[in-house]
């Protein structure tokens, strides 16, 4: 069955999904320009990740509609967040470790 919204509802909806479209699109801008700066290795992997998770919380916030979904939505998004955390950890640690680096926090 179909709910009828109102005019104001629908209005409010279109400005939200636009100023995540003009969000996203800085947000491009943003990553384009970090790649031309030439940053060193680990700064520029943490900006790419940083702008990265911004640009895919909006899009998982808004045009997958994950703000207005329950809870059990949050507890499996924090723990994938939990594993991808532990996933980079793994990154980080075999990367030391094919230089030659015994040390996990050698990066920071």
């Amino acid at each position: 069955m179909s709910e009828s919204h109102s005019h104001e509802d629908v209005q409010k909806h279109i400005k939200t999904y636009l100023m995540v479209f003009a969000s996203l699109a800085v947000l491009t801008i943003v990553t384009v320009a970090v790649g031309y700066i030439h940053l060193p290795i680990w700064p520029a992997l943490i900006a790419a990740l940083v702008i990265a998770s911004i640009k895919g919380g909006l899009v998982g916030a808004h045009f997958m509609h994950l703000l207005s979904e329950k809870k059990m939505i949050y507890h499996l998004l924090i723990l994938t967040f939990v594993f991808l955390f532990f996933m980079f950890l793994l990154f980080i640690w075999a990367y030391n470790d094919q230089q030659g680096v015994h040390s996990l926090l050698i990066f920071i």
